[in-house]
């Protein structure tokens, strides 16, 4: 870490980025309202979102602002293609083919912060008063398995997935009530997923995501 870097403003900054209501894309407030929201200096900021930018939390793209998490190995011209060309019930058959083997690497590899990260995701998303915040903490947990992973492949194209994930819209648009019922289909689903990854049963972890994400699309056809 830069030795110059000002600790209060990036904590001040973690904090931020563990609660705000992003947009769907995860794009930040500019900094200047960033910078006054948090009751510190633009130059303070910048060093703070390039300490984050350099642990892989948030990206910056000239012209278009920062955003969290890491940069999609796509470019972004190569993101809207893909969008275009694809839909809802694609993107679950990808995640469905892909994100159990990102849970059955995160089960041999995760660290214990990692792993009480992980947790502490779920138990975010179960508490969420939102929709919105619980699609944040549900987002949070997918990724920080991919980054237990330790597979920084592995991390990249799960990036680039979720950031096709997120350009295609769907099930943004629910029914009451304002968050997700006590009996949301997901919190059971997550609690097997995290358990075989603390676990280190990565077969368990596997099937778990398998289930979860097949879950996951049966809801969607069902809202269809």
């Amino acid at each position: 870490m830069d030795e110059n870097i000002d600790l209060p403003a990036l904590e001040k900054l973690r904090g931020f980025l563990a609660s705000a209501q992003l947009p769907d894309d995860g794009r930040l407030p500019p900094e200047r309202e960033l910078a006054q929201s948090l009751d510190i200096g633009r130059a303070v900021l910048r060093k703070a979102l390039a300490t984050l930018q350099a642990e892989g939390v948030v990206w910056r793209h000239v012209g278009k602002g920062t955003f969290t998490g890491e940069r999609p190995i796509d470019t972004v011209a190569d993101i809207n293609a893909m969008v275009q060309r694809t839909n809802p019930f694609e993107v679950m058959g990808a995640r469905i083919a892909f994100e159990p083997e990102v849970a059955r690497c995160a089960a041999l590899n995760a660290t214990g912060a990692q792993v009480a990260e992980i947790r502490n995701c779920m138990l975010k998303a179960q508490q969420a008063p939102t929709w919105r915040q619980y699609e944040q903490w549900d987002n949070k947990l997918h990724r920080t398995i991919g980054e237990a992973s330790q597979n920084s492949l592995l991390l990249g194209l799960l990036d680039t997935l979720n950031a096709v994930r997120r350009a295609v819209t769907w099930g943004r648009l629910r029914d009451t009530p304002v968050r997700p019922p006590a009996d949301h289909h997901s919190f059971a689903e997550h609690i097997e997923i995290v358990q075989a990854i603390g676990d280190r049963d990565a077969a368990g972890a596997y099937e778990a995501m398998r289930r979860h994400l097949r879950s996951v699309e049966s809801h969607m056809r069902n809202r269809g």
